[in-house]
């Protein structure tokens, strides 16, 4: 098998189902595809285009095999020829170019005559949307389901720094989805920065792509791994993965520096270059270490941080995982405390595709097991053997990545800090110390962060702690409160209406 390929005749997505999947990423295909192959009707709801998630985007399938495969394709096929099988036998329905904007209680029965959910949809931008022909059920904008496997993944964590409200400063995730979508690059001479080992690929990747790659700067140090040998040795391939870009960076001449950030980004109309400085390890600036390197693409990448407001919105319970993200709580087998609620993936704690597939086919023999399925016990077992060594290791890699706690200090009163509402560091100050406003929900009321389009996706996390939520597990009722949201997607005022209609 050289690419994946589409299912000749796809059929029309019923609206009852066993199990509806939201998100056909890594975890989520796995839980789809061990759920349906063990005897559930399920339904995969995704916003993207094709199947893969973030991890294994790759080239549009319509347009030709894609030159350039993504890190692990081998485990993509073996899932994406599985995926295509249930799809092809009727038990997956795949529904791509559409997002769950609201999950509640159905009140009428779902498949096999339990109450479980309604799960409404509505086309997505980056998806194929509601009228192509390769979405099953198109119009199908309320699935039913007796249970729920969430597998919304994550996105970039960002930290604002003076100046990265410029054209040319990216998402470091966002530079790579862009070269794997398209194979097109939004700059010539970039400089990748933020922390942990995601750095590495999309530096790499880039200078395949012929961009230069004036430097990466890791706000950590590499030596904060030796306390954690014991964990990392858990997972040896993790090893011969750091070897293989190691010998990337060698032969493309990208500097890799530690202990160093980028304190201010310049230009006029569009990026012009950066200033680099060495920091402590709280990321305080070492004066006179201050540097100024041209380019005209900045990738900054702290890390990334899962998407929670579709565990909120069913009533599961989350808490604040060793990266400072909010995540779902989930038992040994993937269950949420919501009843009927499964969470696989980047949303229990963000750890890479691997865990991320062992989760998801965990939490789909989870689900068929509760519906009275007959499941493989000592595979269930081995699963969560290799999920224990992995949840090791991405422990093991935050806590050498941490964002660094100094990281504020870095601002200016004039620094964006929600480019959607234009808030600035001085803005969210104001509301601090004249206002009264000692949360993050107070400074969002009184300064407006997290307000516009993004609805804090991007600002929330500095937000949150430049609100003065404290750190730790105090912080998760904070971060809970900024991630909740009626709506967990922008919906058009008729699909609004359209809930009233009992025809629709």
């Amino acid at each position: 098998m050289t690419s994946p390929t589409e299912p000749a005749a796809p059929v029309c997505a019923p609206a009852s189902v066993d199990l509806v999947v939201v998100g056909a990423g890594p975890a989520g295909m796995a839980g789809a595809v061990a759920a349906a192959e063990a005897g559930l009707h399920v339904a995969v709801v995704d916003a993207a285009g094709q199947p893969g998630g973030q991890y294994w985007r790759h080239a549009d399938e319509r347009t030709g095999d894609p030159e350039h495969r993504p890190h692990g394709w081998s485990t993509y096929l073996a899932l994406r020829a599985r995926f295509d099988a249930v799809r092809a036998s009727g038990r997956l329905s795949y529904l791509p170019g559409r997002q769950v904007w609201f999950i509640d209680r159905a009140d009428k029965p779902a498949a096999g005559g339990t109450a479980g959910f309604a799960v409404h949809t509505t086309a997505s931008v980056a998806g194929s949307g509601p009228l192509s022909p390769d979405t099953e059920g198109a119009e199908t904008r309320v699935l039913r389901a007796g249970a729920l496997l969430l597998c919304p993944g994550g996105y970039d964590r960002q930290l604002p720094i003076p100046g990265w409200d410029l054209p040319g400063v990216m998402a470091a995730g966002g530079v790579q989805a862009m070269v794997k979508g398209s194979g097109t690059v939004p700059g010539r001479r970039a400089v990748v920065a933020g922390t942990g080992p995601f750095l590495l690929p999309v530096a790499t990747g880039l200078a395949e792509y012929g961009v230069k790659v004036a430097g990466i700067f890791e706000a950590g140090a590499l030596r904060s791994w030796v306390r954690e040998v014991g964990n990392a040795a858990r997972v040896p391939a993790k090893a011969g993965e750091a070897v293989g870009y190691v010998a990337k960076l060698a032969r493309h001449r990208i500097p890799y520096r530690t202990r160093r950030v980028i304190t201010a980004i310049h230009g006029d109309d569009r990026v012009a270059g950066v200033t680099v400085a060495a920091v402590d390890g709280d990321g305080r600036v070492r004066p006179g270490t201050e540097r100024q390197i041209a380019c005209d693409l900045v990738a900054l990448g702290w890390g990334f941080t899962p998407s929670p407001e579709l565990v909120i919105a069913a009533g599961a319970d989350t808490r604040v995982d060793v990266d400072g993200s909010l995540v779902a709580v989930v038992d040994d087998a993937g269950r949420t405390s919501a009843a009927g609620v499964y969470a696989a993936g980047e949303i229990t704690g963000v750890g890479g595709a691997t865990v991320a597939v062992d989760e998801g086919e965990l939490a789909g023999l989870s689900a068929a097991a509760d519906a009275g399925l007959r499941v493989d016990t000592t595979r269930c077992a081995r699963l969560r053997s290799s999920i224990a060594r992995g949840r090791a290791f991405a422990g093991a890699m935050h806590r050498s990545h941490p964002v660094p706690p100094r990281w504020s200090e870095w601002l200016t009163d004039d620094t964006v800090i929600c480019r959607c509402e234009e808030v600035t560091h001085a803005d969210i100050r104001y509301a601090r110390e004249h206002l009264g406003a000692h949360d993050p929900r107070t400074v969002k009321m009184l300064a407006r962060p997290g307000m516009g389009w993004c609805q804090g996706r991007v600002c929330g996390f500095a937000t949150t702690h430049l609100s003065g939520a404290p750190d730790g597990a105090a912080a998760e009722p904070h971060l809970r409160a900024t991630a909740k949201r009626p709506l967990a997607a922008p919906i058009t005022l008729d699909e609004l209406a359209a809930l009233d209609d009992p025809n629709r």
